[in-house]
């Protein structure tokens, strides 16, 4: 099993979450966070005052999915996801040893 956890821009999470419904993932948890990466920010002008915004908005999506369906949502991600401008985001893929269901006991794949 794999955690996969994308950092996106907010305006994208619809065309996201549509393109991961269509390729059969149905569980997702989502949080709005801000952060920067390599562009560190950007400048913007307020009632004639210029300040800098070091922290941009952001939507991150966690999925867990099993080893076979890892490539589909990563390529469903990469594709719904990308503006090709600077911050369009990461994808980061972790290793899950275990989940278990709280209200039923089933564990592994079974929990997803």
């Amino acid at each position: 099993m794999k955690k996969v956890e994308a950092i996106i821009k907010p305006h994208k999470f619809e065309e996201v979450q549509e393109t991961l419904r269509e390729a059969g993932i149905h569980g997702m948890t989502v949080t709005e966070v801000k952060g920067f990466g390599r562009q560190r920010g950007h400048t913007e002008i307020y009632r004639g005052s210029e300040y800098t915004v070091d922290f941009l908005p952001k939507t991150k999506i966690e999925i867990l999915v099993s080893d076979e369906q890892l490539n589909t949502v990563i390529t469903a991600l990469i594709e719904s996801a990308k503006t090709g401008k600077i911050g369009d985001g990461k994808i980061f893929v972790y290793d899950i040893t275990d989940v278990l269901r709280i209200r039923t006991g089933e564990r592994g794949i079974d929990a997803l």
